[in-house]
């Protein structure tokens, strides 16, 4: 049982049946998607706004963030540009994992308003988990986004995306990098 809500954050066409996201919200009820407005064609702004108004929509927190893929990006981009003090207040920390480069030959160019990622110390504490071999985004990528977000940096070996492909079940090690966050 995970300790505080944690809003899953999907990357780009949402997050399939085998991914650890939907696994861990699939057995645990304080593990909330965040529904975005077009899956397959990613706006940042509405991406952002959807963001926003699920935060607006909690009461108070403490809430976790479980970011993957494009929804890392969403998430740096929301605290840093969008949200204001009463949202952050609600932010405890952010699981950040496989974020991708919008410079990289595979990232979808579906997703609009992506270019320059925001890359600035994170209102919260946060990590960023990387694979040595994800086709979306490097270890140097996901390293300066570590460094700049002021996230720790875990590097997992060769495990692709980070995703259902990548074979990681409920993917343990990620609920212990998530619960290590502080409440």
């Amino acid at each position: 049982m995970n300790r505080i809500k944690t809003f899953i954050l999907p990357g780009y066409a949402n997050s399939g049946t085998g991914h650890w996201q939907t696994r861990w919200e699939a057995s645990d009820a304080s593990f909330v998607r965040v529904a975005m407005p077009d899956w397959d064609h990613p706006v940042r702004h509405a991406w952002c706004d959807a963001l926003d108004a699920a935060v607006a929509a909690e009461p108070q927190g403490p809430l976790c963030f479980a970011a993957h893929s494009l929804g890392c990006l969403t998430a740096a981009h929301w605290a840093l540009h969008c949200a204001g003090p009463d949202q952050l207040a609600k932010i405890a920390g952010a699981l950040l994992v496989a974020p991708p480069d919008p410079v990289g030959t595979a990232f979808p160019r579906d997703a609009t308003g992506y270019e320059e990622p925001a890359l600035a110390p994170l209102p919260f504490p946060s990590i960023v988990v990387a694979s040595s071999d994800d086709p979306y985004g490097s270890l140097a990528f996901a390293e300066r986004c570590a460094r700049a977000w002021g996230s720790r940096f875990v590097e997992i070996g060769p495990r692709g995306h980070i995703n259902a492909d990548s074979g990681l079940g409920d993917w343990d090690e990620g609920r212990r990098l998530l619960a290590s966050l502080p409440a």
